[in-house]
């Protein structure tokens, strides 16, 4: 079992950044991938990056540039977001993939407005 748990949301202002974490605890060295996605109310989840126990990383068009997935020893995630627009705004969720399971985290709430 993984245990997630997301922080660092909150308001920003259009063209400010923002730094979120993803917490893992439980069985960690079972993770092989973590994942950001995130969605707005009445959308589909959208994935937004991921990256490997290896340190591979890889973000969607939308966010490449302006987003930086990393992770450390202990599978904790982080999302670095800067020059963040009102169509960032949205739930983001981390997600721990192992080699049977897909586990998730309650989100944690980014808000972008002037």
């Amino acid at each position: 079992q993984v245990q997630l748990v997301e922080s660092g949301g909150g308001l920003v202002q259009p063209g400010g950044s923002l730094k979120l974490t993803c917490a893992a605890s439980g069985d960690i060295f079972s993770i092989n991938t973590m994942n950001w996605y995130r969605q707005t109310p009445g959308k589909e989840r959208e994935w937004v990056a991921r990256i490997s126990k290896f340190g591979r990383a890889e973000e969607a068009d939308s966010v490449k540039g302006r987003f930086g997935i990393s992770i450390d020893s202990t599978r904790n995630t982080f999302l670095r977001m800067n020059n963040l627009n009102v169509e960032d705004a949205a739930r983001y969720y981390c997600n721990a993939e192992t080699s049977d399971m897909i586990y998730w985290g309650n989100g944690t709430l980014v808000t972008v407005s002037s």
